[in-house]
């Protein structure tokens, strides 16, 4: 789903970002005091008896004079694992079969393991989930499944287990010129030991291809009271001939995950760096910089396990001549679990190590909550909260970091949204729409609008994280961007911009990345989140954005690797002897005097994994071309005879050339999607978003942009609905918060903090928060 390819998914799930360690507050005990008391490192080796020949286990071990070693070695984020649980967490699945292939019931059972963390869990179905983090690099932990049918019948097998990535690189993505440098820095589930982390350049995520620029040397920080981090810094060729992309790559230790940082190499000389954003600001303070609910943390037997952040999106004016700040709901109310009055903090509590204004330096009340849209009522279909700013903290202006013009030193200047052209109301979404945002985890970027009038489901919990489920809300009529990079967890609240203007487009509040590393942010139409506000508050205020003249954007965009990765599928013996059958029947389609030229075999960008027949047409020449042929996708490539008959024609589409569908078309398309969007979500659990866009295999045609849950992928998905051709994104439910409690964890480092019966008595760990 992400720049972790050979590793677990990028678990973006959301919007608000948010932090903890994993385990209960008893856990969090037992690691502070293993912490302050530990003098070594190691385990107590658990034996484990041969195996008897009647009963196995599955994934079967491999034995060496009699004993298992290791069947595979797995990481604190579970990479290699073969299964998900309930939840979507990624785990190793086991069964016990006897002989005669029948799976047994068995009673399932660890032992050794690490000496504070201890050896992960079982669950009575055979799924083994590692533990949240290690105090050695290295721990064996020896499986036993024990025959509820006869107790003296066991077999054992052993797991490796090493520490994996804490969180994403910091920083995520950074932009650079020729003559600047970026640290760059990870860290990793150890508390203690050696591991350390490998820094490459590659020309992709997954530390494939040769990448630009140089590395320093890499430094490790390692003791028993923080986790282990690791820095290097990055070094841009000394002369850069165009714009485009590179990666830092990592690798912790034994770890078979990656992760990555995005580098875009320009020619202009442009330095942005999102970790700006995530910083304690002088006031008075600009918009996009990180911030939330003093109150949005979690307790667990009194103690505070993690806690929550997202975006200061922008400021409004109200009708009461007053200021107020807008983000989410999520990011401001809690998902309507605040009070009126709580206090609204900069930075969010994510980036000060937990820690509220009122127990320590780092953080400064900036507001007070004054409404939100209701999550659980049926008429407000906005996920947005307003809080009254406190006099002196906030930049009156509106200006919004780095949505401004160009600066000496190569940075961006702040600036506030455009409301020329509007009188502040915002202005309605276009598809294909190029737009920008300021958010706290991925800074400035820039990407287009590939779906509108999308219905889509969000999942909202009472806690950072996730484990108590409050509901499942469709929004309806939302917009959808898509892009590398272009947002991530902690984005939540940020207000989108159209870059020709910096007129506000929409009010980023969910999102996630799919299976082929592509960012998807679903924002609120910005003149809905107004007139909601208007109508919903029950305050009698009218609100506005606070902006200024019109103004372009400079735009950071890292790209869109969607059609790139669809290309680079291997198709199945299946899908090629699909395609295969039908281009017999599509050579019948060709007429050179009606505008196809020709047809050849390829592969689908609506559907990455399925094949496509190519159809030639002539270019310049609207012809029609019907969405599948024997039961194969057609992709519509325009070209000329020439190219054709030398087979020198392209076998894809590219992004950069897509022009969109016609008006007449795209209406007709989104009458479509309002008669049948709500029944194909109702009928199909898998479908939990649906809305327009373009088709990447026919780029003049609109398609159904549909989100398919990837733990509940359909064995086969429609190639076309009502006549129109379906596009499929394919990627975790979208949730809005993100936790420690999740295997990709954050940035941010919160340990456990005690908590009293007046208020929590906070202390930290570790100081240090890049």
């Amino acid at each position: 789903m992400q720049r972790n390819i050979d590793g677990p998914p990028h678990r973006y799930r959301g919007k608000k970002l948010c932090l903890g360690l994993q385990g209960d507050g008893g856990t969090l005990s037992l690691l502070l005091l293993a912490l302050a008391t530990m003098t070594g490192c190691g385990y107590e080796r658990a034996g484990a008896g041969s195996m008897t020949p009647t009963f196995s286990i599955s994934p079967a071990p491999i034995y060496i004079n009699g004993l298992p070693i290791e069947i595979h070695t797995v990481d604190t984020n579970c990479a290699g694992c073969n299964a998900v649980d309930s939840k979507g967490n990624l785990v190793d699945q086991f069964t016990a079969t006897f002989s005669n292939g029948i799976k047994s019931p068995v009673s399932w059972s660890l032992t050794g393991g690490d000496a504070v963390s201890g050896p992960g869990t079982i669950s009575s179905a055979g799924r083994y989930t590692p533990p949240g983090y290690l105090t050695e690099d290295r721990i064996r932990v020896v499986l036993t499944a024990t025959a509820d049918s006869d107790p003296s019948v066991k077999a054992s097998t052993v797991i490796g287990v090493t520490p994996g990535f804490l969180e994403p690189l910091s920083p995520e993505n950074v932009a650079i010129g020729s003559n600047g440098s970026t640290n760059i820095t990870g860290y990793i589930s150890e508390v203690g030991g050696r591991t350390g982390i490998d820094f490459e350049i590659s020309a992709s995520p997954d530390g494939t291809g040769t990448g630009l620029g140089t590395l320093g040397r890499t430094t490790c920080k390692r003791d028993r009271q923080v986790f282990t981090s690791c820095t290097v810094t990055y070094f841009p060729p000394a002369s850069i001939a165009a714009t485009g992309v590179t990666y830092v790559v990592a690798k912790a230790g034994a770890s078979s995950a990656r992760v990555a940082t995005r580098i875009l190499l320009n020619d202009e000389g442009l330095f942005s760096n999102p970790t700006s954003h995530q910083m304690q600001m002088p006031p008075p303070l600009q918009m996009g910089s990180s911030g939330g609910n003093n109150n949005d943390y979690d307790l667990s037997r009194n103690r505070v396990v993690d806690c929550c952040s997202g975006t200061l999106g922008s400021l409004l004016k109200g009708s009461d001549n007053k200021r107020y700040l807008l983000s989410n709901n999520h990011v401001l109310a809690r998902s309507d679990q605040a009070s009126v009055g709580d206090s609204i903090t900069q930075p969010g509590l994510i980036d000060n190590n937990c820690m509220p204004n009122g127990e320590g330096q780092g953080i400064t009340s900036i507001g007070s909550l004054t409404g939100w849209l209701a999550l659980k009522s049926s008429t407000s279909n906005a996920d947005a909260a307003i809080a009254l700013v406190t006099s002196g903290s906030v930049d009156l202006s509106g200006d919004i970091l780095e949505m401004g013009a160009r600066q000496f030193d190569g940075t961006l200047g702040s600036a506030p949204p455009g409301t020329s052209s509007t009188g502040g109301k915002g202005e309605s979404p276009v598809l294909q729409l190029k737009v920008a945002k300021s958010g706290r985890t991925t800074g400035q970027t820039c990407a287009n609008i590939t779906a509108i009038n999308l219905d889509v489901s969000v999942d909202y919990y009472l806690d950072c994280a996730e484990t108590k489920p409050y509901l499942s809300k469709i929004f309806t009529d939302q917009i959808a961007i898509s892009g590398n990079g272009f947002s991530d967890a902690g984005d939540s609240g940020a207000l989108v911009l159209d870059s020709s203007n910096a007129e506000p487009v929409g009010l980023l509040f969910a999102g996630g990345i799919d299976t082929s590393g592509v960012s998807h942010a679903v924002a609120n139409p910005a003149p809905d989140v107004l007139n909601e506000l208007n109508t919903q508050l029950g305050d009698g205020v009218a609100y506005s954005f606070v902006g200024g003249p019109d103004h372009a954007v400079s735009c950071l965009n890292y790209g869109d690797s969607t059609v790139e990765r669809a290309q680079a599928i291997s198709l199945s013996d299946a899908e090629i002897d699909r395609a295969q059958q039908a281009i017999a029947q599509a050579r019948s389609l060709v007429d050179p005097a009606s505008g196809i030229l020709g047809e050849a075999m390829g592969k689908s960008n609506d559907d990455p994994g399925e094949a496509a027949i190519i159809v030639y047409t002539e270019e310049g020449v609207t012809v029609s071309v019907p969405a599948s042929v024997g039961g194969v996708r057609t992709m519509v490539i325009p070209s000329n005879i020439r190219a054709v008959a030398a087979g020198a024609a392209p076998l894809t589409n590219a992004t950069s050339a897509l022009s969109g569908p016609g008006p007449s078309v795209l209406s007709s398309a989104i009458a479509i999607h309002q008669q049948v969007a709500a029944s194909l979500m109702k009928a199909n659990p898998a479908f939990f978003g649906i809305g327009v866009g373009v088709s990447l295999d026919n780029p003049a045609e609109a398609a159904l942009v549909i989100y398919v849950d990837r733990k509940k992928l359909p064995g086969a998905l429609p190639q076309s609905l009502a006549r129109l051709r379906t596009r499929y994104i394919v990627l975790d439910r979208l949730h809005v918060t993100r936790s420690y409690a999740v295997p990709m964890r954050t940035a941010g480092h919160c340990q456990a903090h005690q908590a009293t019966d007046r208020h929590p008595l906070w202390s930290s760990l570790d100081s240090k928060n890049p």
